[in-house]
């Protein structure tokens, strides 16, 4: 039985004053969250992951945004593994499609920073989802089938098996446009297909989330999809009353 998993990605938001804040008042929900038997976790910015990872409960997942897949080096303005590993972050949101359209993430460059996870025992969040034009011109499968093949090719079964793959519709972030649970299922289900034809029976230990424009009020139809296992949530993990109701309605 794969854990449900709620994680929110904060994006360019919050000071380290608020992340401290959130982290502090987040503890009684992230206790409730353990006695359900539900994994939850956040994703700030770089500046606020010591700052989270300090005061957040330790059973709260803190995820890093995004990682470079060299250990060093001349690359101005990247964080490295060695450089996350040393704050004790262990989960690395890959992909994500506001990465893909204005930082160039390719799904090269992704596999590059997946492998580098991997071989450092970290937990890679993979996020892969089409385009309003793709979904239109009903390219969705054939986009998202290539993000998986491409990004996750050459690992063996072993290494994937914590792997967490996030859906993510780019027509439906932030747009207030929503996947409806029938896509979503639909799509998850064609992801771990996927992943069945390359990992075999490591797909079933593999947790899908899905994303894209995720609230307290639509949250439990999507969790309640065979092959969701969760939710990559965006705005409403930000204040943490909607926060801590998105947990409550998947209880």
């Amino acid at each position: 039985m794969r854990r449900k998993l709620l994680l929110g990605n904060w994006k360019m938001n919050k000071l380290n004053s608020e992340a401290k804040e959130f982290a502090l008042a987040s503890v009684p929900f992230a206790k409730l969250a353990k006695e359900n038997n539900i994994d939850i976790g956040v994703a700030p910015t770089y500046l606020s992951l010591a700052t989270v990872k300090e005061f957040a409960s330790k059973d709260m997942i803190v995820a890093a945004q995004n990682v470079h897949f060299k250990e060093s080096g001349a690359y101005t303005g990247e964080v490295s593994v060695p450089m996350l590993k040393e704050l004790n972050i262990d989960w690395v949101l890959i992909g994500h499609s506001e990465r893909r359209t204005y930082d160039n993430e390719t799904n090269e460059k992704c596999h590059a920073k997946i492998e580098a996870l991997l071989n450092n025992n970290m937990v890679p969040v993979y996020c892969v989802g089409e385009t309003l034009a793709e979904f239109e011109a009903g390219r969705t499968k054939e986009v998202v089938g290539g993000q998986v093949r491409e990004g996750l090719a050459g690992f063996a079964p072993e290494q994937v098996k914590d792997l967490v793959v996030a859906y993510e519709p780019v027509w439906s972030i932030g747009t207030g446009k929503n996947a409806s649970s029938q896509i979503a299922q639909d799509i998850c289900s064609f992801i771990r297909e996927e992943l069945r034809a390359m990992f075999g029976n490591v797909a079933d230990e593999i947790r899908i989330l899905y994303g894209g424009s995720v609230k307290p009020v639509n949250v439990k139809e999507y969790l309640s999809c065979p092959d969701v296992d969760g939710a990559l949530v965006g705005g409403a993990s930000l204040k943490i009353d909607s926060f801590e109701e998105l947990l409550k309605n998947i209880l």
